[in-house]
C-alpha cells in the first residue's frame, strides 16, 4: 500500500514548486482540502499534502527524504503520533528520539525552514493522546519549532476568518499572504476547519 502512495505523490512532485507549505501527516490529513482552504484564506503560497495512511514516525525519516525533500518546502507542517500511540505507551523515549531524527533530518536540508509539529486532536480526553501531545510540545519547544496545539475542539468561525483576510487584502492593507502568514494560522485552518 505505501508504495502505491509514494509513486502518486512522486508524479505529483514532477509537477509541484519548490518552496510552499507542506503537510506532512497521517490518515485523516490526506483529506484536508487544501485547494480550497488556500484560496478561502488567499494564502499565496504553494500547499502540498503529502499525508500516508498510518504513517508512523519510525518510517517519517525516510519518506521525508523521499516525498518532501525534493520539494525544498519553505513550511512543513508535521502532524505524526496517531499511528504510534501503542509504542509510544510502551517506549515514549523511543517516540521521542525518532521524532527528533526528522526534526534534525529536516533541519540538515535547511535551518531556514519553518516547522510546526502540530498536536494529536483529543476530543474525548484521553490520557494517553494527553500525554504524547506533552511529548510534542516539549520536543517543538526544545528544537525551536512551533507547537500547533489542536488537541481541543476550539470555537472558531471560518467563514469570519475568511471574511476578515478577504477585507484586509482586497482594501490594500497586505500584498497577498505568503509563506510568512503565522504558522498557528496555517496550522489553524488546515488542521481545524472541520472543527
Amino acid at each position: 500500500m505505501r508504495e502505491a502512495e509514494i509513486k502518486k505523490y512522486a508524479k505529483l512532485n514532477e509537477l509541484a514548486e519548490q518552496g510552499g507549505i507542506v503537510i506532512f501527516g497521517c490518515n485523516e490529513d490526506k483529506d484536508i482540502p487544501t485547494g480550497e482552504i488556500r484560496q478561502a484564506f488567499a494564502v499565496g503560497s504553494k500547499i502540498y499534502n503529502r499525508s500516508f495512511d498510518d504513517l508512523s514516525v519510525t518510517e517519517s525519516v525516510s519518506i521525508y527524504e523521499k516525498m518532501i525533500a525534493p520539494l525544498a518546502p519553505e513550511t512543513v507542517l508535521i502532524h505524526i503520533g496517531e499511528a504510534d500511540l501503542t509504542n509510544f505507551a510502551g517506549d515514549p523515549t523511543a517516540f521521542d528520539n525518532q521524532y527528533l531524527e526528522l526534526l534534525k533530518a529536516i533541519k540538515a536540508r535547511n535551518k531556514k525552514y519553518r516547522i510546526a509539529v502540530v498536536s494529536l486532536k483529543n476530543y474525548e480526553n484521553d490520557p494517553q493522546i494527553a500525554e504524547m501531545n506533552k511529548h510534542l510540545k516539549y520536543i517543538a519547544d526544545s528544537e525551536q519549532c512551533e507547537y500547533g496545539d489542536i488537541s481541543a475542539k476550539k470555537v472558531w468561525d471560518p467563514k469570519a476568518s475568511m471574511d476578515a483576510a478577504s477585507f484586509v487584502y482586497s482594501i490594500g492593507f497586505v500584498h497577498p499572504l505568503k509563506n510568512k502568514r503565522p504558522l498557528y494560522d496555517l496550522v489553524k485552518m488546515l488542521f481545524c476547519y472541520e472543527a
